[in-house]
């Protein structure tokens, strides 16, 4: 849990639960404006994919023109952002030299099992920019599917690479790629947290806020333009907004208690909070630019962990009302709660995909924290992971993965993994205590 303890939490340090007064444990961090304190170590991450899908396409990634030249491998952050995906597996695609404008001899390609080939070049201008040109063809139907280019700065290759990938995945599947969305994740190296914003891929980290005061619960708006967040630095729970671009922020919530928990509506209009105003733990909807908060319910638990429905009319949260938590469901503007959650003692951190087809949530088993996903029609449950300590998942906008921290092999990570638990990556930090990922919505 964000900042809230219920009865019958554990002490673990590990635990997806947090008090007030232990101030900062695991999904602790903090954040101060001002300068950023850059933390190299922490700034790169290593993709390392496992598992097999069940419907795969094969696809080929030739190395592109001049690549070798190049300060960035397009062709190797394009496969991997696909393989990433679950819904694609690499062909090799040695040993044969194309760009943009050959004809490429599918038969080849078809002997080499692909269903798909791209290829293009990466030219170096006079002006130090660079020209990054690809095609995608379909190998099974002998079709050119089109291309694009790109001039841009080295700066830019990786996102151009993952703009690539975006094609292929849209061209290929019919549904949108979410390889140049961002995620926003917190680090405490030491005494300093950090709150970091990377690609989806968990390379090009910067840095938005660093202090050796706590921050927790980074919360993407709408329009991927500005994060919520909860910091300590005035040694209590307080909600502001910060927006990425100038790291200007506004102050949200600072009333009498805890403030904590923010949540955006999907229109951007407003923000669901946990506040302690009135005694214990409630709810709240707030303005996203200030005001008076408005009491959603009345409630002898803890409520906390808000997140919207993707249609905006329903808001889920977590509640120990029963006597354990689990995760219920309100009208967006109040009124009885409806249990939702049953399925094992302890549930909490909801999740609800954009498409608003599935729940992703934390659930205690054995002793262990494991992902957890529901179809919220049928209601069946899959639990899709085998760490033991996972926490905050948070699905990409395409409502095909869910990206969530864990300890692996003794290592704090990001992971992210299709809904069925089949293919996962990890993002594996260098170093430090990694915490509370948010995906990204797509850009405006």
């Amino acid at each position: 849990m964000r900042i809230d303890r219920f009865p019958s939490s554990p002490s673990s340090p590990r635990s997806p639960l947090s008090s007030l007064s232990s101030a900062v444990t695991r999904r602790g961090a903090a954040v101060a404006m001002g300068s950023a304190c850059a933390l190299p170590a922490l700034a790169q991450f290593r993709v390392e994919i496992t598992g097999v899908g069940l419907t795969q396409l094969p696809i080929a990634i030739a190395p592109l023109r001049g690549e070798a030249q190049a300060p960035q491998k397009i062709s190797a952050i394009v496969q991997a952002d696909l393989e990433r995906s679950g819904r694609f597996v690499g062909v090799d695609a040695s040993g044969v030299a194309l760009d943009e404008s050959s004809r490429p001899d599918l038969a080849l390609w078809r002997q080499r099992k692909a269903d798909a080939l791209s290829s293009g070049s990466i030219t170096r201008l006079a002006d130090g920019r660079f020209d990054v040109r690809f095609r995608l063809w379909d190998v099974v139907k002998a079709q050119d599917l089109g291309g694009q280019s790109f001039v841009v700065t080295q700066a830019d290759l990786r996102l151009v690479a993952h703009r690539i990938a975006d094609f292929i995945y849209e061209k290929l599947t019919g549904e949108r790629g979410v390889f140049s969305t961002r995620i926003a994740y917190v680090t405490k190296v030491g005494a300093r947290y950090s709150l970091w914003v990377a690609d989806a891929d968990g390379e090009n980290a910067q840095s938005a806020l660093s202090s050796p005061e706590p921050i927790i619960s980074p919360a993407w708006s709408p329009t991927g333009a500005q994060l919520a967040y909860v910091s300590f630095e005035s040694r209590k729970p307080v909600v502001y907004v910060h927006d990425v671009a100038s790291g200007r922020r506004r102050l949200i919530a600072n009333f009498r208690g805890s403030n904590s928990a923010p949540a955006w509506s999907p229109d951007g209009s407003q923000l669901a909070v946990t506040l302690s105003r009135d005694g214990g733990s409630q709810l709240y909807t707030i303005d996203a630019g200030g005001g008076q908060p408005r009491r959603l319910m009345q409630s002898s638990g803890i409520d906390t962990e808000p997140v919207f429905s993707s249609d905006g009319r329903s808001i889920y949260f977590v509640s120990d009302r029963g006597g354990s938590p689990q995760i219920y469901r309100v009208n967006a503007g109040g009124g009885n709660a409806e249990r939702v959650t049953f399925q094992g003692s302890y549930n909490i951190s909801p999740s609800i995909s954009p498409d608003g087809q599935w729940l992703a949530y934390i659930s205690r088993v054995g002793g262990g924290y494991k992902l957890h996903v529901m179809d919220l029609k049928s209601g069946a449950v899959t639990a899709v992971t085998d760490t033991n300590a996972d926490e905050n998942p948070s699905f990409a906008p395409n409502s095909r993965l869910i990206v969530y921290a864990t300890q692996q092999q003794g290592r704090d990570a990001l992971m992210t993994t299709t809904l069925d638990g089949k293919i996962k990556a990890r993002l594996a930090g260098q170093g430090g205590d990694i915490r509370e990922p948010d995906w990204g919505p797509f850009q405006k």
